[in-house]
């Protein structure tokens, strides 16, 4: 049998992706808010996805559409603003 995901190496990931976007934001110098709302997204949610999470305590998990979004907003390659390692992540893996 599988091991299941850690939750932990889900939060670490899109903690990672959160520390991508901000410095991805800050390197462009524009703020939360006008990102997310270039972004189709409310500057709440884009604010958490900063922080990694969806609630508190309960990690993010961003739609691919969100995460395209953010990436042509930040003008990016989404590939930048993943984190590389994801050993660990994807569920019974």
């Amino acid at each position: 049998m599988a091991p299941r995901e850690s939750p932990d190496v889900w939060t670490a990931y899109v903690s990672e992706l959160g520390v991508a976007l901000a410095r991805a934001r800050a390197a462009r110098g524009l703020s939360q808010e006008r990102v997310a709302h270039a972004a189709g997204l409310s500057t709440f949610t884009y604010r958490k996805l900063e922080k990694g999470e969806s609630n508190p305590g309960t990690p993010a998990n961003p739609r691919l559409r969100t995460l395209v979004s953010l990436a042509e907003v930040l003008e990016v390659p989404l590939a930048t603003l993943l984190p590389p390692d994801t050993r660990g992540v994807a569920p019974g893996r």
